[in-house]
């Protein structure tokens, strides 16, 4: 009798307990009431569980390049079948690492170093666990070999490979089993996602999509932001301390990654005037090689300059990782504005230099000022602030990639050459 009675009462108190509809998912699962402070709520960090956040930021991942992939499987036939991620299975050896360092950009077709060994190694010890990292490393590998033994003029665009095929089929896989991943976020799966974006990034820079590869560097860099990669300072008053999940540096990846010099970034030909020969009449064709000439002996030290505050930039990243008090923090602020001057010197100084149409090599150099902007509005910002504050530059970035993509297809089409 007493213990149907312990039932009875069990029973009415589940009834009276109010429904948890608002909240991060751990109060909801704990059916308590959520403080509902972003991106981690105080009621999980004060009792030391792990707040898994609000929701999936990956609920519009997809993106255009996701359907062009699509509409490329069915539309081709293709002889190559699935095959298996040819991974290490047991570990990861110094040549694997040195292999994807050298894949992750294009620009390591021209023997430069990117120094992303640390990165390549974190990605592929994750591979072996994570399918979709898997797929992810698979589509470049397959996609930067094609490129490698294709060339990179006009009739490699038009012409069907298999590796490029099975390339795209791997990278829609990885995005596919991404998008269902995040659908319930943790630590595990965010580390996933911007591990798997910093390879997006790449594949898309091997197809020249610079419109995608935007999408990817913003959607990686608001994850970043939204589940606290680094420490965060809220009113100057409080310091957040860094997610415990140990989110990969994506932005110093992103870095790295323009910082390297490439084939677009150096200063255009005499007779290349955004990415078209010239066939001005004498007298205006005089006058635009002069106008390139200035250029190409002005661009090579806008580039050293704009290179040189990224590497002061990464010293700042590596400041606020490791902050822990909020004296520190405010410090780091006024080092962070020091840099945001510097870049917007740089852009008034390039401003009096540019010519029209504009070089792609200048439209480069301004997405590597921009991104660097981004990166230091976002650091130290509390999330509120910084998604506001970043939208029109993130909507600056998406549209000087889309401009670059368009001048990179004109390039590759009139003259035969790539990036």
């Amino acid at each position: 009798m007493a213990g149907h009675q312990d039932v009875v009462t069990r029973r009415r108190n589940t009834q009276g307990m109010t429904k948890v509809k608002t909240g991060c998912k751990t109060c909801r699962i704990r059916r308590i009431k959520c403080d509902e402070i972003k991106p981690f709520c105080n009621r999980c960090r004060s009792t030391g569980r792990n707040c898994d956040g609000y929701g999936s930021s990956f609920k519009s991942w997809e993106t255009p390049s996701i359907s062009s992939v699509r509409a490329s499987l069915s539309d081709k036939k293709s002889n190559t079948k699935s095959r298996p991620v040819q991974l290490p299975v047991t570990g990861v050896t110094p040549q694997d690492i040195d292999l994807l360092n050298r894949y992750f950009s294009t620009k390591t077709i021209f023997d430069i170093n990117m120094e992303c060994h640390e990165e390549a190694s974190q990605v592929l010890e994750a591979s072996l666990t994570d399918p979709s990292i898997q797929h992810a490393v698979s589509s470049l590998k397959a996609l930067r070999q094609d490129l490698e033994i294709s060339g990179d003029g006009p009739e490699s665009i038009t012409r069907p490979r298999p590796a490029f095929s099975y390339g795209l089929q791997q990278y829609n896989m990885a995005l596919g089993g991404l998008v269902f991943d995040m659908s319930s976020p943790s630590s595990s799966t965010l580390k996933s996602a911007i591990l798997c974006c910093q390879i997006f990034i790449s594949i898309e820079q091997v197809q020249k999509n610079y419109s995608a590869m935007a999408q990817h560097v913003i959607r990686g860099l608001r994850i970043m932001h939204a589940y606290g990669a680094r420490p965060c300072l809220v009113n100057g008053k409080h310091l957040i301390p860094a997610n415990n999940g140990q989110l990969p540096f994506l932005d110093v990846f992103i870095i790295k990654l323009f910082s390297a010099p490439c084939k677009f970034a150096d200063p255009p030909a005499e007779d290349d005037v955004g990415g078209k020969t010239s066939s001005l009449p004498l007298e205006k064709s005089h006058e635009e090689s002069l106008e390139s000439r200035s250029l190409r002996i002005t661009l090579p030290d806008m580039r050293t300059r704009l290179t040189r505050i990224a590497a002061l930039t990464l010293e700042f990243l590596d400041k606020v990782s490791q902050v822990g008090s909020v004296e520190a923090a405010l410090r780091l602020t006024a080092e962070k504005s020091a840099l945001l001057a510097s870049l917007a010197s740089w852009l008034k100084d390039l401003e009096l230099v540019q010519m029209r149409p504009e070089p792609i090599s200048v439209t480069f150099l301004r997405i590597f000022h921009l991104i660097l902007r981004i990166v230091l509005l976002g650091a130290l910002d509390h999330l509120p602030n910084t998604d506001t504050g970043l939208q029109t530059e993130n909507d600056r970035l998406q549209s000087l990639a889309n401009d670059v993509g368009e001048k990179v297809k004109t390039y590759v089409t009139c003259e035969g050459k790539g990036g």
